[in-house]
């Protein structure tokens, strides 16, 4: 049996991510072209868009179980390919309907990806014996910052989305090919059921990473808006809080593996959620917009590795077949992401943006203060 623990596997886990997050940052500076070409209202575009997230929660449900039963390396190789086929299909779709359904395969292969590429991860760094999960997350961060500059470069020398696409999947189909012979073999020998109910402390697991992907969202969806009505910034300077945010997260990411191994996991739990909620008290409470907006890059450090060492306890603690944890992480995350922003405007509709965000504030501290009995389950089951 081939070793997880090689130069080459890491390799292959790191293109995975990498392929993640360039493909799925590859459509983001396509979404008005689509809207012109398509001639829809922002109505109908966010009805759109909202197929990218159903058809990845439902190949998530999927996902795990079957990674579970035949291991990550199938799953991860045909939806990273798929991803790279679909991506130029939305440049061309010439309909509300067909841009629809091809949003749903490119969302159901983004999410197919997701869960597997980090259940092969969770085996990689388990024979690693070392922590390199927070390393591999990075990989996904660096991929989106990628994705979106390429095709915006495309775009801006006039180069047509299709061809801009062809080009970004080229590369994708590329690095899938690369980590194909890398990757960890087929099976996995766990004949487990095809369905578990999420439970035991995976539960809690699910619950913080519902909780660190929404206020992630928050600031991808809310944060220009947020900094603008606080009259931080001006309108043309909004991005600048998710600018700082995203430096900060995979900067953590990437020295968070070597982090973790000095810290451990109840340490790198408790005190990245102090200086996330740190970070959010800083922006909303300081009036002095240097010092209110360094408090994105608190929370871009704070949060940056909650997640990775969430998916190492899923896969150390002995409640639920790894591939299923990862699985329920995974998707109970992402439908944080979806209803996330919905769920933030009616709260800011009834009493504030500023105060739906002090509410972020208040649902990270449930990190720190269940940090402890998360790390243990990566040690009792």
């Amino acid at each position: 049996m081939i070793s997880a623990d090689r130069p080459a596997t890491r390799l292959a886990t790191r293109l995975s991510f990498l392929v993640a997050g360039f493909g799925i940052s590859c459509w983001a500076p396509l979404v008005p072209f689509a809207k012109q070409r398509l001639h829809i209202d922002a109505a109908m575009l966010g009805m759109l868009l909202l197929c990218i997230g159903i058809g990845s929660i439902a190949a998530m449900l999927a996902t795990g179980p079957l990674s579970a039963r035949y291991g990550g390396k199938p799953v991860i190789v045909t939806s990273g390919i798929a991803l790279a086929l679909i991506l130029p299909l939305l440049t061309i779709a010439a309909t509300p309907v067909a841009l629809g359904g091809a949003l749903l395969l490119f969302g159901a292969a983004l999410g197919s990806l997701d869960v597997a590429m980090n259940v092969h991860a969770v085996e990689v760094e388990r024979a690693a014996k070392q922590p390199l999960m927070s390393g591999f997350h990075a990989l996904f961060s660096i991929g989106g910052f990628a994705g979106a500059g390429l095709m915006t470069i495309f775009l801006s020398l006039k180069m047509s989305a299709l061809a801009g696409s062809l080009v970004c999947a080229g590369i994708m189909l590329a690095a899938m090919l690369v980590a194909w012979p890398r990757l960890l073999p087929a099976m996995t020998g766990e004949d487990g059921p095809l369905f578990v109910r999420p439970h035991g402390v995976v539960v809690l697991l699910a619950v913080l990473a519902m909780a660190t992907f929404l206020a992630e969202g928050a600031m991808l969806d809310w944060s220009a808006l947020l900094i603008t009505q606080m009259g931080l910034v001006g309108a043309t300077q909004g991005g600048l809080g998710y600018i700082l945010f995203a430096i900060a997260m995979t900067s953590g990411r990437l020295l968070g593996d070597r982090l973790t191994a000095r810290l451990g996991d109840y340490r790198t739990l408790l005190g990245g959620g102090v200086i996330a909620v740190a970070g959010f008290l800083v922006l909303l409470s300081v009036p002095v917009a240097p010092i209110a907006l360094a408090g994105f890059l608190l929370i871009g450090l704070g949060a940056s590795n909650i997640v990775p060492v969430l998916f190492r306890i899923a896969g150390a603690q002995t409640h639920m077949p790894p591939a299923l944890a990862i699985g329920a992480i995974t998707t109970l995350g992402y439908a944080g992401i979806l209803a996330g922003p919905a769920a933030i405007g009616v709260v800011a509709e009834a009493v504030g943006l500023r105060a739906a965000f002090w509410m972020l504030a208040v649902l990270l501290l449930l990190v720190p203060f269940t940090a402890r009995r998360t790390a243990r389950a990566a040690n009792s089951g």
